[in-house]
């Protein structure tokens, strides 16, 4: 169940609500909802919802004891090495025996048989917030939670449940207890959600047609022109796809009466690879930050420490990702860039013209992304060559207007233009109403932003009615 689909959007997500509304008091509300939320699970995944059942109990027990015994550090490690053993198995083990068998072949061994282990929808996320429930309690960052009602509903609340944000225990302790719903915020959430479901359906979904028709091309094939089309078209498809569907996990939270924290913030005006970071996926590069980054030193251990930290860091990101080593090789590119602006080339950066800063970060994240759409790394690699080599592939045969409609066109164009935020340029322009502000307008204003968040509900509505099957692209990591 997505949030964009029918059975969501027009039974799930009104009957949830009404029930949560209807529950009235808070510990009836965290019932309704925890309810909710494995049944939101046992829709996808079925079975697998008591493996995260499990996962939430099993930490909810580490927490009581890292609280009352004596030796919380080795209960920690337990916990720790639980959660990242069911990680690994899960998410891994298909590539390290892919692996392994590579290298037994090339040794000339028998090989390893291992049926294909199914990856769980968000399993990558469940575990996270399960590390960080432990992690803060053993830190003294929040209490271990005596309800495992509670500790559960932490790690399955259906809005952040399977594909985040990565919401840390800490920053949400309280509102399971201390909340409030209230018409203004409830508001906000709808807005929010609105803006994240058409950013989905009405931009990522549409270029997800030309990504598809491009990317289905044999990399040796295409010419320099299409292969820009192409990445540009994911780098707005993945964004919108992402973002969006961040924006409709804060806004449900926000209905439900939780404040969760912001996991995007304009990426691709960024100025250098540093700053790139701190925007995209924010709840992510915090998590490694705080939990893995500072623990080992960050930058106070030396130069050549740091370095070592950075690197990795970008290679678990690019692990985290997916199971697949392209992924670790778009990790690598990242990390790679992030040591050179540590050494010199960010200074460079901030004294350059803006401009230069911008041309150079989306010069490496675009390229960079052909390694993050194309799982064979041979073929990623003959993709970004020709996204720079003006004689690459065959113009007669593939050229742009091949793989663009009026629609898809349309999308990519208001993607590209809103990935540059001039949408915000032009509300202050023309003094338009910002639909993403949590004070509601007042005067003419109001109406406007009205008659603008009903257009987008009934375009959306349309185009869910009409389109078929759409995941979003980060349920698979």
């Amino acid at each position: 169940m997505v949030f964009s689909s029918p059975v969501f959007l027009f039974q799930f997500l009104p009957i949830t609500l009404l029930l949560v509304l209807l529950a009235g008091n808070r510990r009836a509300q965290n019932t309704v909802l925890l309810i909710a939320s494995l049944l939101f699970y046992f829709w996808g995944e079925g079975a697998f919802v008591l493996l995260m059942f499990g996962t939430a109990l099993f930490n909810f027990l580490c927490g009581l004891a890292i609280e009352r015994t004596r030796s919380p550090r080795f209960v920690l490690a337990i916990a720790v090495a639980a959660n990242l053993a069911t990680l690994i198995w899960f998410k891994y083990a298909n590539l390290f025996a892919v692996s392994l068998n590579a290298l037994l072949a090339h040794w000339e061994l028998p090989s390893l048989v291992l049926d294909p282990i199914h990856l769980p929808i968000g399993v990558s996320f469940f575990i996270f917030h399960s590390l960080s429930y432990v992690i803060d309690v053993y830190r003294g960052d929040a209490k271990a939670q005596r309800s495992p009602g509670i500790a559960t509903l932490y790690i399955a609340l259906f809005p952040q449940l399977v594909a985040g944000p990565i919401i840390r225990y800490h920053d949400v302790a309280q509102q399971f207890t201390d909340r409030t719903v209230d018409m203004s915020g409830f508001s906000y959430g709808i807005r929010r959600f609105i803006i994240g479901v058409a950013k989905k359906v009405l931009i990522a979904d549409q270029c997800a047609r030309i990504v598809d028709s491009v990317f289905k091309e044999a990399p040796e094939t295409v010419t320099m022109s299409v292969a820009w089309l192409g990445i540009v078209a994911y780098a707005v498809q993945i964004y919108f796809d992402f973002s969006g569907y961040s924006d409709m996990a804060i806004g449900l939270g926000r209905m439900l009466g939780f404040r969760f924290l912001e996991n995007f913030n304009r990426p691709y005006i960024a100025r250098s690879l540093r700053e790139f970071w701190k925007r995209w996926h924010i709840s992510l590069t915090n998590f490694f930050r705080d939990y893995l980054y500072i623990p080992l030193g960050g930058n106070r251990a030396g130069g050549a420490r740091t370095y070592l930290n950075l690197l990795l860091v970008f290679f678990l990101t690019g692990l985290w990702h997916g199971a697949s080593w392209n992924f670790v090789v778009w990790g690598m590119i990242h990390g790679f860039f992030m040591v050179l602006e540590r050494l010199g080339l960010g200074k460079l950066l901030d004294r350059a013209p803006r401009l230069v800063g911008h041309v150079y970060t989306l010069v490496i994240v675009l390229t960079a992304w052909a390694f993050f759409r194309i799982e064979n790394t041979a073929g990623a690699m003959r993709f970004a060559v020709a996204m720079w080599n003006p004689n690459a592939g065959d113009a007669l045969l593939t050229y742009p207007s091949l793989y663009l409609s009026n629609a898809t066109f349309l999308a990519l164009a208001i993607g590209v233009l809103g990935s540059l935020n001039m949408h915000a340029w032009a509300g202050r322009v023309f003094k338009l109403p910002d639909f993403t502000s949590e004070c509601p307008p007042r005067g003419v204003s109001a109406y406007v932003q009205l008659a603008g968040m009903i257009l987008l509900f009934v375009g959306v509505a349309m185009q869910v009615a009409s389109s078929t099957y759409s995941p979003f692209i980060y349920f698979r990591f």
